[in-house]
């Protein structure tokens, strides 16, 4: 069988015809543009690319919002009195632990069933079809919730309207990383964590304007603003452009012309050519490499390693601490703040989470991926130790030690927004082959949903007075966690700032080592007898 090598080489060897030949020199031209288009120039060139990015990532806004609508509710008086038990010890109505376990986890099982079905239906039928389809099915999952009579009921809501937002999660980043030029790119992909940390600020807002109506209508609202999302966004979306991308890897090149086309305010079919040139020759070369479209393509040969960066570097956001500091209310109101302070809290630290996403567009275009990576999750290990540590040394009625571990944990949010939270959906966009990038994204995101579930049955136990009741001691178990992930992102994750698809296939296929990634310039039409790599310090 072929080296990677020999088989990169069958691709970039010069002898080949002369229609071929063309069709290569107008793709090295379109790459080499890709390298020399500014921020500005991109957006005044790809004006309509990045609206219909921002419109179909839009869509994150939901998931975001129910994520933190849940994990509050569990600290809604009015909630807890109505599907939750008394509890003589605390003197109020609480929802147990196991059932906190079973809403929140329904809501991945069914993002899972989602991503998978995303991953499967997308290759089949593109995205704009998926995506209609998902936003539809969502429009009348949230009457399941709305009406919900108990638990059970509102579990089986939760479970499928999991479903369409795990559609969701996993198509916007990888249509965001497609239809974008490199210098868009990083930026729309982040852009798809600012949506859900708008959807957070959007619920801790919501919920805390109820924080003090004792009526079912304090829970039930919240539900039904929901609706506010799909139905305007399903008749927006209809206008959609497909990926030019889905239509490469279908033989299609006609369509894919088309929607290159709608993408650009360029109407130059000299520029159209040579960006459809570069995008086969990408999935040419990635045929050549042994690149299928399947679930088991994506842990052959060397995309097991690129599925493996994208899953981790996801796995890593629940992991760090989020289920702690990511949904904050709950934590707020067990470390002993009145229930009204901490839904303000929430809003106050969701809302410096939005402001953190904005700023990491800057530091990720100077300080690249990894780096970034590496930063945030040394500073949220040392975040949570600050606060498992003041938990250690405080009383637990100390109000002092109670406002001082609230103050951390938001300070855990800006660093998390400033860092992992975004800089994972680039990473996840860009890491993939593009003839696996929806599978990869989705399979990236199963294993985010997986160490959810695993992060939402531990941290109940920890921080619930019916259960361990650690309070903020719970920090050191996910510090140490943080840690662990910080090791493996020192080792394993490359920096895939401003490298087309096509250069980090080959930086893959040669097998560089991941903290070298940077350091290589790639020539991905170097001709037979050329180097294609070339390594400076």
């Amino acid at each position: 069988m072929a080296s990677h090598d020999e088989k990169i080489d069958a691709v970039h060897d010069d002898h080949v015809p002369e229609d071929m030949m063309k069709d290569t020199i107008l793709a090295k031209q379109a790459a080499e543009d890709e390298h020399n288009l500014t921020f500005l120039e991109a957006i005044r060139k790809y004006p309509k690319a990045v609206l219909w990015s921002a419109l179909l990532s839009t869509s994150i806004v939901m998931e975001g919002y129910d994520i933190v609508l849940m994990s509050s509710f569990f600290a809604q008086p009015s909630f807890s009195a109505h599907y939750g038990e008394y509890v003589a010890a605390t003197d109020s109505y609480q929802i147990s632990a196991s059932w906190q376990n079973g809403l929140s986890n329904a809501v991945s099982v069914g993002t899972i069933v989602g991503a998978f079905a995303n991953g499967y239906f997308t290759h089949k039928f593109g995205y704009r079809k998926v995506l209609l389809a998902s936003l539809g099915l969502i429009t009348a999952f949230i009457f399941i919730p709305f009406f919900a009579p108990n638990l059970p009921v509102l579990l089986v809501g939760e479970f499928l309207c999991g479903i369409p937002w795990g559609v969701f999660a996993t198509m916007a980043p990888a249509y965001a990383s497609e239809i974008c030029p490199m210098a868009l790119r990083g930026y729309l992909t982040v852009y798809v964590n600012l949506c859900w940390a708008f959807g957070q600020l959007i619920s801790a807002g919501v919920q805390s304007g109820f924080a003090e109506n004792t009526t079912e209508w304090s829970y039930r609202v919240p539900f039904a603003i929901q609706w506010a999302w799909p139905i305007p966004l399903f008749f927006v979306l209809w206008f959609a452009p497909e990926s030019p991308w889905h239509h490469v890897r279908k033989g299609e090149y006609d369509l894919a012309k088309q929607n290159i086309s709608r993408l650009s305010s360029v109407k130059d079919n000299a520029t159209t050519a040579q960006t459809l040139a570069m995008m086969v020759h990408t999935n040419e070369l990635e045929e050549h490499l042994g690149d299928g479209t399947s679930y088991w393509d994506c842990f052959r040969g060397m995309d097991r390693y690129r599925t493996e960066i994208a899953c981790m570097a996801f796995a890593a956001q629940p992991f760090c601490g989020s289920a702690m500091g990511g949904t904050p209310t709950y934590f707020f109101v067990q470390a002993g703040l009145p229930t009204s302070i901490s839904f303000q809290m929430a809003v106050g630290g969701l809302g410096l989470a939005s402001v953190g996403t904005i700023v990491s567009w800057f530091l990720m275009s100077r300080l690249g991926r990894r780096t970034l990576y590496l930063i945030g999750l040394g500073a949220l290990a040392a975040v949570l130790f600050v606060v498992g540590f003041v938990s250690v040394g405080a009383p637990a009625d100390s109000t002092a030690g109670n406002y001082a571990q609230a103050s951390m944990m938001l300070l855990w949010l800006l660093v998390y927004y400033l860092t992992v939270g975004p800089i994972c959906y680039a990473i996840i966009g860009e890491v993939s082959s593009t003839r696996l990038r929806n599978k990869t994204v989705c399979l990236s995101r199963i294993a985010y949903y997986v160490a959810q579930i695993i992060c939402n049955v531990v941290n109940p136990y920890m921080l619930n007075p019916t259960a361990g009741d650690w309070r903020g001691k719970t920090g050191f178990f996910w510090g140490g966690w943080a840690l662990a992930f910080f090791v493996w992102t020192w080792f394993r994750l490359p920096e895939t700032k401003d490298k087309t698809f096509e250069e980090l296939d080959i930086l893959f296929a040669r097998g560089i080592r991941a903290r070298d990634f940077g350091k290589y310039s790639v020539d991905a039409y170097a001709v037979e007898g050329e180097e294609s790599l070339k390594k400076h310090e």
